[in-house]
């Protein structure tokens, strides 16, 4: 076990990852300073925490007013660790803070952190923070060949380096809780009329033609909003629905739902015109103290339908629908065209993990698994996440060795397609690239 969990690591650590999640904010936001997003609050050591790590340390009991102070940009960092020390200690081993740990490790050469070493690494990231240090972080010391970015900042980012971060097309501003304010944004941007459903059609079918031959893939993470049981319901019905929201008239929860319901089919259509995967969030929630469990335990069997009613669009469903994952492999296995990604997911639950794969590989066909995506919007955050996932990918191949299922051999031929080989098979933009 120990001969090949080192060979595997190895190997593993040599193949660059292709990374199918994330949210990073542009290099030049990060260069604007403290407040240019809010995911981006400061710019010292805690803003290793502000993305996730925040949840388990407001779990562990973190109050509100020491996380106000431990993100402002005025507290000076050698203040900073009394502030945090006591709740790291109590959450230090969940995936969000071991995240953290190893990209301190890996960028800074610190395995132990205290107050001293937390305004080190505040002092170095301000060094490094320079024009080109993205590229530095995600291809030389994360191992990755390129990320695919959700943006933060707006519907399709116009990135300084669309090589290196590659795009999704977000579906939420034309699909999910649509307003007034939206509808003048897109006129305006289109140069289009909102006023009617069909005009909405069309400026979606801009979106698409605009964007579409860039984007990676369409997403939509709607699932914090709703629950994924998108009805086929024809533009007859959403019409005058969508002329009671231009007129700013109530819309009760059920005709709300019905619009957009006909809204994200029509988006879907459009991206199987444009042969683009759509991306879906399912299961667990960032943030806390707000996530209807029952909702998210849904999601998997919401979907069958709209998996069966477009049967040539690949559905990337994402984060292994933690924690109901095993439904997510009954659905790949079942459903030719969905993919699930485990993006996220190493650092939600790496043990969850570890066993999704394991048990994934010897259920459903390995093309259909996606290894590793980062889901941050600060780019240090993707070095220590790769490492967890590298680590736990390492861990189930062996497992599966020294259990009797697969043999070396069989492992080591799984490196390549699990890390990047899959994703260029499943992301049309990989075969875009090459001609």
């Amino acid at each position: 076990m120990a001969t090949t969990l080192s060979a595997l690591r190895e190997h593993i650590d040599a193949t660059p990852f292709v990374d199918t999640h994330e949210h990073l904010l542009e290099e030049r936001t990060r260069l604007a300073g403290p407040g240019a997003h809010r995911l981006q609050p400061c710019v010292d050591a805690a803003l290793l925490f502000c993305h996730y790590a925040k949840d388990d340390l407001w779990s562990a009991g973190m109050p509100a007013v020491e996380q106000e102070r431990f993100f402002s940009p005025t507290v000076d960092p050698a203040d900073k660790w009394a502030i945090l020390e006591p709740h790291w200690r109590r959450a230090r081993h969940t995936g969000y803070l071991r995240a953290v740990a190893e990209s301190i490790r890996l960028l800074f050469g610190i395995e132990h952190v205290d107050s001293l070493r937390f305004v080190e690494v505040s002092e170095e990231m301000s060094r490094r923070a320079r024009p080109g240090f993205y590229r530095r972080l995600i291809h030389d010391v994360a191992g990755v060949e390129t990320c695919q970015v959700n943006s933060l900042e707006t519907t399709f980012c116009e990135t300084q380096y669309p090589e290196l971060l590659q795009q999704d097309l977000s579906l939420i501003a034309f699909s999910t809780g649509l307003d007034r304010s939206i509808l003048d944004n897109f006129g305006q941007l289109s140069g289009l009329p909102t006023a009617t459903l069909d005009d909405w059609h069309q400026v979606i079918e801009w979106a698409f033609a605009t964007y579409g031959p860039r984007a990676d893939a369409v997403k939509s993470q709607a699932a914090y909003q709703r629950r994924l049981n998108y009805a086929a319901v024809s533009a007859e019905e959403a019409r005058p629905l969508f002329a009671c929201l231009v007129k700013g008239e109530p819309l009760t929860g059920a005709q709300r739902q019905a619009l957009e319901d006909h809204l994200m089919r029509f988006c879907i259509d459009q991206a199987e015109k444009a042969r683009l995967p759509v991306k879906l969030h399912c299961g667990y929630y960032a943030g806390s103290d707000r996530m209807p469990l029952e909702r998210v335990r849904q999601n998997a069997g919401d979907l069958c339908p709209l998996l069966a009613d477009f049967p040539r669009v690949t559905f990337v469903l994402m984060h292994i629908g933690y924690p109901y994952q095993d439904e997510y492999i009954a659905l790949a296995k079942h459903y030719h065209n969905v993919v699930v990604d485990l993006c996220w997911a190493w650092i939600v639950s790496p043990l969850a993990c570890v066993r999704f794969v394991k048990e994934f590989l010897l259920a459903a066909p390995s093309n259909k698994l996606l290894t590793f995506g980062g889901d941050y919007a600060t780019v240090e955050n993707v070095v220590g996440h790769a490492a967890v996932a590298r680590q736990g990918l390492a861990q189930a191949l062996s497992e599966l060795v020294s259990e009797g299922w697969l043999d070396e051999t069989a492992a080591h031929d799984l490196v390549e397609p699990l890390m990047r080989g899959n994703a260029h098979q499943i992301f049309p933009i990989f075969a875009s690239h090459h001609t």
